[in-house]
């Protein structure tokens, strides 16, 4: 018989602000990381990297929808002799000291153990001096690999199995290309565990833009590094053989992937031509609508869903940022077309650029419902992230960042602010939520979807989940998913661990009553969105966000007219576009 070697690979969750384990019945965002692991592990099995004695006993855990067992990790390695790998993969900043916490028992035990991810590869990209957090992995035996693994996740686990395992693996430098590369890919079973049988890839990696508080940049590269198109077909037939149908595709703007054209014309065969159920969802930038067919062909390969970089409306801000790709000139035309193909729009939205207030925020809040056709807002803190420019100048100045990482998820304020306390800032984080998702906008919403071919009941669902994560769950929507696990011993060192009698009582207490509260939401939004499908004249629906774009809106809507900034951004729109067409 062949001899196992045993490779977990987990990604780690986070701790909340109680300091449990944020996990659920199905968490919402599937892991491309540990997809792509996985797909690499499983390429080595086939290969026989070990030679025709060893097979990988491959195994996964997503921890924001399964629990890890630590007791029974260290008994199956124990059967095992320790001949194996733990690798902690696509450890984010915030997941760092859960990490560690996951990783000291197993060296305790002799399991060796590997962490990869944005936090080791951000920080040794953007701080060569090893940061003193990843001192503290070493300290403890783990070892660090930085870069991505194809074509090195073989050295890694002969090293594992031979016991010289590397403290360091820094690929940084040399960034490998993807094609031909085995894709990512999860088994159906755990693909079951996210919301809506989701799963994920990458197209493509790195992105060109020079966003100051991206990580992107630092980790994937300014330079588009792609997937075949038979690459991509092969990964979404291998999953449709299994039942998947819905994919996030991972890259950080898909409208930048030189083959973005190629590939979709690719699914749009195998959904046109070949019958098949295929869904999916792509991030982009603000200028995508300006390529010819983007938009028209996202819509017939499927794409339901778009993620785009928004960030603010301000262009000092967006200025400031190095987000100079945004123009607030064309925002609305470019959310007005992806509307046109009834496709649901998110944007990312950033609190805490130097000149917000929480006025100016609210301010803002109200130009957006009013003015931009957005069904989705999501926002997050301006975080000086590991890997990141806006990091790397804090730390070089010396400037004040919290020192716990587990605060690092875009929802805590980790640094100061010139223009608000630390208080006034996390309260108009927490207000933001309220404002866009007021009862009122939300009917806009539901309005807006009916008139423009949307499914009402896709935008409802997102309604209730953005509406209510941050003020029930006290967790970011990204971070959310149905039904919240707490287990009373996974709690953070350091804090105590509740007696039985008061931590099941009231765990179950609060279940019960975000239940009740999100079940009450839901009614409300249903017999609301069922009034809008019946109205007969729902089509004719207009407001000033859905009106066609014309020449003299600048001269009347409030975003263009905010302060001299947006003034200043709309003269420049008009001299680029006679400069380019002449005058009229």
């Amino acid at each position: 018989m062949k001899r196992p070697f045993l490779l977990l690979l987990i990604k780690p969750s986070h701790y909340d602000d109680d300091g449990y384990v944020i996990r659920w019945y199905r968490s919402s965002i599937p892991s491309n990381s540990l997809a792509s692991l996985y797909g690499l592990a499983a390429d080595c099995e086939a290969r026989q990297v070990f030679g025709e004695d060893v097979t990988i006993d491959i195994r996964a855990i997503d921890e924001t929808n399964t629990r890890v067992r630590i007791d029974q990790v260290i008994e199956d390695f124990r059967r095992h002799g320790n001949f194996g790998l733990v690798g902690l993969v696509g450890v984010q900043s915030n997941q760092y000291p859960r990490a560690l916490d996951l990783a000291r028992p197993l060296r305790a035990a002799g399991i060796p153990v590997a962490m990869g991810g944005f936090h080791v590869s951000g920080c040794l990209a953007m701080l060569p001096d090893l940061h003193v957090d990843l001192q503290q992995a070493l300290d403890i035996g783990v070892s660090l690999f930085a870069g991505e693994a194809e074509d090195r996740l073989d050295r890694v686990l002969l090293d594992a199995a031979a016991g010289t395992l590397q403290p360091l693996y820094n690929y940084m430098k040399d960034l490998p290309s993807v094609e031909g590369t085995p894709p990512p890919f999860l088994p159906a079973g755990y693909v079951a565990r996210t919301l809506g049988g989701n799963t994920s890839f990458d197209a493509g990696r790195g992105c060109p833009f020079q966003c100051s508080f991206c990580t992107i940049i630092n980790v994937q590269g300014r330079k588009s590094r792609r997937r075949s198109p038979d690459d991509v077909e092969k990964l979404i037939r291998e999953n449709l053989a299994q039942g998947i149908h819905n994919y996030f595709i991972t890259d950080d703007n898909f409208a930048r992937n030189r083959d973005w054209e190629i590939i979709l014309d690719r699914i749009i065969a195998l959904r046109e031509k070949e019958g098949m159920r295929i869904g999916l969802m792509v991030q982009v930038d603000t200028l995508c609508h300006k390529i010819p067919n983007f938009i028209e062909k996202c819509k017939r390969a499927g794409v339901s869903r778009v993620f785009i970089g928004l960030e603010n409306i301000n262009p000092d801000s967006l200025m400031a940022a190095k987000k100079r790709q945004n123009k607030i000139t064309e925002y609305r035309r470019m959310l007005l077309e992806w509307k046109h193909q009834g496709i649901i729009t998110y944007a990312g939205y950033i609190l805490g650029f130097p000149n917000d207030t929480p006025e100016s925020i609210r301010r803002d809040i109200g130009i957006i419902q009013r003015e931009l056709p957005l069904d989705i807002l999501e926002f997050f803190f301006l975080t000086p992230l590991p890997g990141s420019e806006d990091h790397q100048t804090l730390h070089r100045k010396g400037v004040a960042m919290d020192a716990d990482l587990n605060k690092y998820d875009l929802e805590h304020a980790v640094t100061g602010h010139e223009r608000m306390s630390q208080q006034e800032w996390e309260g108009i984080y927490r207000d933001a939520w309220r404002l866009f998702y007021s009862p009122e906008h939300m009917l806009t919403i539901l309005r807006r979807a009916a008139a423009t071919g949307v499914r009402t009941t896709s935008i409802m669902k997102l309604l209730m989940w953005f509406s209510t994560s941050v003020d029930v769950e006290h967790v970011h929507p990204l971070q959310g998913g149905v039904i919240r696990f707490k287990d009373r011993l996974d709690r953070r060192p350091g804090l105590p661990v509740e007696p039985v009698w008061r931590f099941y009582p009231r765990h179950a207490i609060e279940t019960v009553r975000k239940s009740g509260r999100l079940l009450w939401l839901l009614g409300k939004l249903e017999w609301q969105r069922r009034r809008i499908e019946a109205d007969p004249d729902k089509a004719s629906y207009m407001d000033p966000a859905l009106m066609p774009v014309v020449d003299d809106e600048t001269e009347t809507l409030e975003i263009f007219n905010q302060n001299e900034a947006a003034r200043g951004a709309v003269r420049h729109a008009h001299n680029i576009d006679v400069l380019t067409h002449g005058a009229a």
